[in-house]
């Protein structure tokens, strides 16, 4: 029986049904029988999920509600909202995948019996798994709080038997996490796993200020440690947070998961605790941070942060939950590293060896993404070194033009090649542009500024004279190749004027498949700004339960924000990529439609534009509404071909600008370095 204070939105009827939010409109005008509205507002009315299931499958527009689509409905109008049955739900995982008899005893009977025996049966599996202080299960929901819970719970036990109890949970946290995402401040998995690496290996690792948990994630997916010995601790001021961090946790490790709520510098949950690593991505900026309250704060053994150095409060925080010789690492705002404020505790934390090494990342690698973020790692001195080195990296520069965010594989083995050989020896070879390790005595100034970039060797000019020289040849064969690709003339033609039919009527008379991107895990990932510029597969997903879209070759994608008249034909170095967000695949019949006549018309501005809707502040492509002509197939492809033609042009322009700017920029670099003559 489902849960009538479940509550559905016109959206969720919406993808319920499969189809748009305007037919859901219609429906309410012209059914006097469609459901009344429960709650919400007279503009965005919300409904009874199960009147709502049962109409449409009256009027025949629902055969069968996807499980996942129900248990998600099941979690979004949840009466006690999505963090509370996300709560529930993930109490309920962890008792279906460690003792799995006990919840079908439980579950056999009404939803009244299931209610009252689950807080003892959540007691005995949730007690062994958490530490001191108890996560986010205690205090254990009552009967009373778990009732209205019941369908969803159920639900969720029929989703981990299709799932597994972990991609279940995944699936309808991330679910969440995408339905909000302004609320929540997310650690990419790629950082994460970055930071885990320099942390080290780990017995017990803490995060003050965890999220939703990914660095703590990171930490506990990292081979070859040994998860039954590992304890893995998270703090955070958002309770449902650290609630569903905790849980997050239990049901990905067997390590000993230890969560609390609270604010980790005005009420810190483990102040007794000495943990072998601790990571963190504090919040930045924050004046209200409890400057006034902790003035005579023991944990200030650097210097007492100014107001406007929340940063460096959470830097001294992690120090003081270190055991001697623990490794911490922070993402901090790049103002930290040069701030005046900050400059006696920097010297501080320089002089006593309590800073090791400042790494500058790409734009792009974290909220905010519009600024170069930086990691600091730090380790709790155990003495004073004699003649202390600070490491500074700066892999800003591997942002490659055209892709759609940091290259991780670069980004990873340059970090990780300068830190492992100066955690080993407190030194590490230079490279010029990318790594230094400096003696702290020449950055003890009157700023002690440590922004990496101020103290790095410049890198030879373009890579050197032999590489500009490359650069230069290989820019002379595109410029080539343009000219030989350059469309010739063609003579003036009447307007033709054909049939037309559209993608969306194609889609159902069967021509096409039509697929929507987004769902995840995968490593390489189809962006709508790979689509956009021309270039390779560059993004990644998180894992959400959901088997991601792969394209194939002959595919065309097309991006849905943005307004431009884009198409892309997939060739086989891009097949077996991802289908990443706000994207549309369109799968042609070859014995139907040529891919590239299809991609071509799709092109077109006037078809585009009669295909757009108009937002304040973002256009929106429907993709069923593109039109193209009827022809028979031979003559598609004689169009197909001249659209080729027409894309390999355009990828050649591209390449040409990309290499010219290459070329532009080092022989700029070479002149005002004195690396290249002026004549």
């Amino acid at each position: 029986m489902q849960d009538n204070g479940t509550e559905v939105t016109a959206a969720g009827i919406a993808r319920l049904a499969g189809v748009g939010r305007a037919a859901v409109s219609n429906w309410r005008r012209r059914h006097a029988d469609f459901p009344k509205p429960v709650g919400g507002t007279e503009t965005s009315p919300s409904f009874a999920l199960a009147e709502i299931e049962n109409w449409l499958r009256r009027q025949g527009k629902l055969a069968e509600v996807p499980l996942r689509e129900r248990v998600w409905q099941q979690v979004a109008g949840h009466p006690e909202g999505p963090v509370t049955a996300l709560v529930h739900a993930g109490c309920v995982l962890v008792l279906v995948h460690d003792r799995p008899t006990v919840w079908q005893e439980a579950s056999a009977g009404s939803d009244a019996r299931l209610a009252a025996l689950l807080p003892t049966a959540l007691e005995q599996v949730l007690t062994p798994r958490f530490g001191t202080p108890r996560g986010p299960a205690t205090p254990f929901p009552t009967p009373a709080e778990l009732l209205p819970s019941a369908p969803l719970l159920r639900g969720a036990a029929d989703l981990a038997a299709e799932l597994g109890a972990q991609q279940a949970y995944e699936f309808l946290l991330g679910r969440h996490l995408d339905a909000n995402p302004r609320q929540y401040t997310l650690t990419p998995a790629d950082l994460a796993a970055l930071m885990a690496e320099l942390a080290g290996p780990a017995r017990s690792v803490l995060d003050p200020a965890c999220g939703t948990g990914a660095l703590l994630r990171a930490v506990a997916a990292v081979p070859g440690r040994e998860p039954d010995g590992q304890e893995l601790h998270g703090q955070d001021s958002d309770p449902g947070l650290a609630a569903l961090t905790g849980l997050r946790l239990t049901l990905q490790t067997r390590a000993v998961v230890c969560t609390a709520a609270g604010d980790s510098l005005r009420a810190d949950a483990f102040d007794t605790l000495r943990a072998d690593a601790v990571l963190c991505h504090p919040p930045f900026n924050e004046r209200n941070w409890g400057h006034d309250e902790l003035a005579y704060d023991p944990r200030w053994e650097y210097g007492f942060p100014a107001r406007t150095e929340s940063e460096l409060a959470w830097v001294q925080h992690a120090l003081a939950r270190l055991r001697e010789g623990g490794t911490a690492v922070l993402l901090m705002p790049p103002a930290a590293a040069s701030r005046r404020s900050g400059r006696r505790i920097r010297a501080d934390l320089l002089r006593r060896g309590a800073l090791r090494a400042v790494i500058a990342l790409p734009v792009g690698v974290a909220p905010p993404y519009n600024i170069p973020l930086h990691l600091w790692v730090l380790r709790r001195p155990e003495k004073a070194p004699a003649q202390p080195e600070l490491l500074l990296t700066d892999v800003g520069a591997l942002d490659p033009e055209g892709r759609g965010g940091p290259d991780w594989p670069a980004v990873r083995d340059a970090v990780l090649g300068a830190w492992r050989p100066f955690a080993r020896t407190g030194t590490a070879p230079e490279v010029p542009g990318v790594s230094r390790s400096v003696p702290v005595i020449e950055l003890l100034d009157d700023d002690v500024d440590l922004a990496p970039a101020r103290h790095l060797p410049p890198p030879s000019a373009g890579g050197g004279a032999q590489e500009l020289t490359a650069l230069r040849a290989r820019l002379d064969e595109t410029l080539r190749l343009t000219v030989d690709l350059n469309p010739s003339a063609h003579d003036t033609a009447d307007q033709t004027r054909w049939p037309l039919t559209t993608v969306g009527e194609l889609a159902r008379g069967g021509a096409l498949v039509m697929r929507t991107g987004g769902n995840g895990p995968h490593t390489r990932v189809l962006t709508d700004h790979d689509v956009l510029a021309g270039t390779a597969p560059s993004g990644t997903l998180p894992g959400t339960g959901e088997e991601p879209v792969l394209v194939a070759e002959g595919d065309v994608v097309v991006p849905v924000l943005g307004g431009g008249a884009v198409a892309r034909v997939i060739d086989g170095a891009t097949a077996g990529a991802a289908l990443g967000r706000n994207l549309t695949l369109l799968r042609p019949d070859p014995a139907a439609l040529d891919s590239w006549f299809l991609a071509g018309f799709l092109r077109g501005t006037a078809n585009n534009r009669q295909a757009s809707s108009y937002a304040s502040t973002a256009t929106r492509l429907d993709v069923r509404r593109l039109q193209l002509p009827r022809l028979p197939l031979d003559q598609q492809r004689r169009y197909g071909g001249r659209f080729r033609a027409l894309a390999g042009f355009e990828e050649a322009l591209r390449l040409a600008g990309r290499l010219g700017e290459q070329l532009v920029r080092g022989l700029c670099d070479g002149l005002t370095d004195g690396t290249v003559a002026p004549d």
